[in-house]
């Protein structure tokens, strides 16, 4: 009788074969009133009591304790029962030994002196299910039973499984290595953790097998992570349609070296925009003048894209922007060309320019914001003293709808927000000082009018930034109406008849208006390739921004943009409009000597209209990509609206146009990334930590780079390679 599979001795056989009879009706196993979980327990016990009967067979336990006799002064037979396969024997006093449950380490009685205790106890432990384990084990197996009598399928029993779902990983060292250093990269954790002896013993704790690596080992493996990855990240740009666009940001470490952070930014070929790392590299002087042309020259040697560059973005202060970009385009335009002749070469990072404005018109104020600031502590200081003054407010009726509070001083949008919350209260402050003794930093009726006229300004600053940061993809034509609306808010109020207004302006327009002149062709090219706006919006904004010398701006724009397509047209193109008709192919395969049939007369008169129609056809044929694009009507703006979706279904419409708006759309305008706060990057260089900072350049790169790539791969959750999987039989 073969067992039906419960428990874990379901496989087990008698060391003899021999034939087993259940009396069932004495069982109960056909009364149809027992639960089945009952009926499974009375056979698993029947099968084992019939299988633990001493045999002829050799001892299936080899260790001298389970094959020899028991501890006893009497020589006994050799222990052949199955039961020893679940049961070990300690010798607790001279004399006297006990069986102890290998699973729930339980002990029974075995034998005193000369007294046996026998093995019944210790079936009826292990059939029965006394022991918890096997307890936890048979309703395991009694729970897959069921679900395949759910199933249907009851024609065969189930083999015996294991206790999972539907696959068992097997332990590869080799493989937890690289799992272990992708977690140290994209969690920044330090090197040395792999030495810190609670992390060991946690691991041991997970897989025993698992042997700890030491830190020069593990340094190695994320090397090899970082090598693997940038292959990976090497092949997709072997097979880049458009071209990359560069972000350059500079670093520095407590130790004075410097380090260029080289980014690239791309639309791939199913139209996703896409940003990664290419770089970390030290650099001796990192402000000369050479520095960054050298280590862009070396990262695009190393990436072998020096004929895919398109645009560079700086992120770095305004006094060495110029010299920059100067040399910059120097440097590379001898061994790169540079499309439309570089002007569109070096970009200002656009989260920069907002922060360097908004930073310095609260700098300019900073004896202002700091009586704000002490304030707010003196009101915040105790729940007292914030009844007190919401009684004030309430009684001199103004209870602001904003909840005071600090700012933090490195992000230049807090300190609007407190000032923006204070300004409700002024009044409030002003009365507070009369009643309070201890307070005596309200600012004065002509310090709240300069917060007033600042905070209007800020809030401009503080609308852009984070309608950039909400957008899922920050293409460079979302970047135009925000900036100009900047310059024109700024440019307002340099005309204002209000001094203080003026004054503010000015100081603010002057460092703007320079972003503005520098950036305003890129800008208003990549909106030009949004079908929603096209010319169209640059006519509208330059005209309310320039007046009646707008014609002048945007002549510039419309014969940059078609010189920029012309450069786009003289590059070989592979692919054939689907939409030109037999006529506008011969007039591409340049086949223009053949002139068009003339349609025949249908004899109506209209032979004149005919030809005129012969000769619309053949204008029409002539008009650029272009052309037609600028001359068709505006897609709606609808919410919602994907810009790379568009033209993603346009590309065979507008092939060589459509190579154009993927680099121009891939540009840029801002370093910082969707999601990320625009209000915490810095005006100048970023610090390296001490740690990082101690080790070697190399790893310094493998860490920065592999984080950023790690962190686009769909999962970092261990998936088994298929040659280490064990498929379960049913």
């Amino acid at each position: 009788m073969q067992a039906h599979g419960f428990g874990p001795w379901a496989n087990a056989e008698p060391s003899t074969p021999r034939k087993i009879n259940f009396d069932v009706v004495s069982c109960g196993l056909n009364s149809g009133k027992c639960s089945e979980v009952v009926l499974a327990k009375r056979f698993i016990y029947l099968y084992l009591c019939s299988t633990m009967e001493a045999s002829d067979s050799e001892p299936l336990n080899t260790e001298p304790m389970d094959t020899e006799t028991a501890p006893s002064t009497t020589r006994r037979r050799r222990k052949k029962s199955m039961v020893w396969e679940h049961f070990t024997v300690e010798v607790v006093s001279d004399g006297c030994t006990r069986a102890c449950c290998k699973l729930c380490k339980q002990t029974f009685a075995y034998s005193n002196g000369s007294k046996v205790a026998g093995t019944s106890h210790l079936k009826r432990h292990i059939a029965l299910g006394s022991c918890p384990k096997i307890k936890n084990l048979e309703n395991q197996q009694l729970a897959l039973a069921s679900a395949t009598r759910i199933d249907g399928d009851t024609s065969d029993p189930p083999k015996k499984r294991y206790r999972t779902s539907g696959f068992v990983n097997v332990f590869d060292q080799e493989e937890s290595y690289m799992y272990l250093a992708k977690m140290i990269i994209v969690h920044e954790y330090p090197l040395h953790m792999v030495e810190n002896p609670a992390f060991v013993c946690f691991v041991q704790s997970l897989q025993p097998r698992f042997k700890m690596i030491d830190v020069n080992a593990m340094e190695g493996e994320v090397l090899s992570v970082y090598h693997k990855e940038k292959q990976n990240l090497m092949q997709i740009f072997g097979t880049m349609l458009g071209r990359i666009s560069l972000t350059i940001g500079l670093w520095t470490t407590s130790q004075t070296l410097g380090y260029i952070c080289v980014s690239g930014q791309y639309i791939d070929g199913d139209w996703k925009l896409h940003r990664r790392m290419l770089n970390f590299m030290l650099v001796s002087s990192p402000h000369s003048e050479n520095a960054l042309s050298e280590a862009i020259s070396v990262s695009l040697s190393e990436w072998n894209v020096k004929t895919k560059l398109f645009t560079i973005t700086l992120d770095n202060n305004c006094s060495s922007h110029d010299i920059y970009s100067a040399n910059l385009r120097d440097h590379l335009s001898n061994k790169n060309t540079l499309m439309l002749k570089g002007q569109l070469f070096v970009v200002r990072c656009y989260a920069n320019i907002l922060n360097v404005v908004a930073q310095d018109v609260i700098a300019s104020i900073h004896g202002i914001v700091y009586n704000i600031r002490e304030s707010v502590k003196f009101v915040k200081a105790s729940p007292a003293r914030e009844e007190k003054f919401a009684e004030i407010a309430l009684q001199i009726g103004t209870p602001g709808a904003k909840a005071l509070s600090l700012d933090v001083t490195t992000l230049w949008n807090t300190t609007y927000l407190m000032m923006e919350a204070a300004l409700e209260y002024k009044e409030a402050f002003t009365f507070l000082e009369t009643c309070d003794d201890n307070y005596n930093e309200a600012p004065s009726a002509d310090d709240w009018k300069k917060v007033e006229v600042v905070c209007t300004f800020l809030k401009l600053l503080y609308d852009s930034a984070n309608s950039i940061m909400t957008t899922i993809d920050q293409t460079a034509n979302i970047f135009f109406q925000e900036a100009w609306k900047v310059q024109l808010e700024l440019t307002n109020g340099t005309s204002s008849e209000d001094t203080v207004m003026s004054s503010i302006a000015k100081e603010m327009h002057e460092k703007f208006d320079k972003y503005w002149k520098d950036c305003s062709l890129v800008l208003a090219i990549s909106v030009v390739m949004d079908p929603r706006f096209k010319m169209k919006l640059v006519e509208f904004s330059f005209a309310k921004l320039y007046g009646e010398d707008s014609g002048r701006y945007i002549k510039v724009v419309n014969d940059s943009i078609h010189e920029l397509y012309l450069e786009y047209v003289s590059q070989p193109l592979q692919l054939m409009p689907a939409y030109v008709d037999r006529g506008e192919a011969n007039h591409m395969n340049g086949n223009d000597n053949n002139p068009p049939a003339t349609p025949n007369s249908t004899g109506d008169g209209l032979l004149d209209f005919d030809v005129y129609l012969s000769e619309m056809a053949v204008n029409q044929s002539t008009k650029s990509e272009l052309d037609q694009y600028l001359e068709e009507s505006l897609v709606p703006r609808i919410q919602g609206f994907d810009i790379l979706d568009w033209w993603k279904l346009n590309n065979l419409k507008y092939p060589t146009l459509s190579k154009m708006a993927r680099d121009v759309l891939a540009i840029p305008v801002s370093m910082v990334g969707t999601g990320c706060s625009i209000f915490g990057s810095g005006t100048g260089s970023r610090v390296l930590d001490d740690y990082r900072s101690s080790l070697r350049p190399e790893t310094v790169e493998a860490l920065f780079c592999a984080k950023d790539w790690l962190q686009y791969l769909p999962t970092m959750t261990v998936e088994p390679p298929s040659t280490a999987i064990v498929k379960l039989e049913l």
